[in-house]
């Protein structure tokens, strides 16, 4: 049985249209997958706080000298990096905000993507100092932008610090098998969106098939 993390993390509620798309993502796969289950985090709505001087001086303790004080001051943090954790599969819509994405979604990031529990520092091993622990997992993120030309030879493509930041921090902790679902022209409306969303739901629905 597999595990799926299904996250949303737009402010926006009805007029989202990553969240109608992980939704039907999340959906069309329990069709064909019904023995699998499925952990949901709204991180749009109810994002983690952001890390602060206390958050780094308690995760950066080793856990056998952190204090009840450090242990309250990582507790979301910790139930975070266990949800992440047990998942094989993980479903997350994004909007680009400002070519990159949401504040909430990077402060969800700043709080999994941690020392000892997703990756390793070995100072002494100068050829691979950082150590990925997350390994042998899938990703699938439905983006959003508002604009198009994003791709690679777009006329946007220097702007796209989304797929590439995503790309960059869920590689780093091991998580090299990601797909992007893209849904471009938001803000144009229209044609160029509902053929956009069009290509967008003929992927999911090849992707669910797996």
């Amino acid at each position: 049985m597999t595990q799926l993390l299904h996250i949303d993390s737009s402010p926006r509620g009805d007029r989202s249209h990553s969240r109608r798309l992980t939704k039907e993502f999340i959906e069309t796969w329990q069709q064909n997958h019904p023995q699998d289950t499925v952990i949901y985090r709204d991180i749009g709505h109810y994002a983690p706080p952001h890390v602060d001087e206390t958050w780094i001086a308690s995760a950066f303790t080793p856990l056998e000298q952190q204090t009840d004080e450090m242990l309250k001051t990582l507790s979301t943090s910790n139930e975070l990096v266990h949800e992440f954790l047990a998942a094989d599969i993980y479903v997350i819509g994004v909007p680009m905000y400002n070519f990159s994405i949401p504040s909430g979604f990077k402060a969800y990031i700043d709080q999994i993507v941690r020392i000892n529990k997703t990756f390793l520092f070995e100072p002494e091993d100068r050829e691979a100092t950082y150590k990925p622990l997350v390994m042998g997992k899938k990703m699938f993120i439905i983006a959003v932008r508002g604009d198009s030309g994003y791709a690679p030879g777009g006329h946007n493509e220097k702007l796209n610090h989304q797929d590439n930041y995503l790309r960059t921090v869920f590689g780093f902790i091991g998580i090299i098998d990601i797909t992007v679902v893209h849904v471009e022209n938001d803000e144009f409306g229209g044609q160029l969106l509902a053929d956009s969303i069009a290509t967008a739901r003929n992927q999911i629905a090849r992707l669910t098939q797996v």
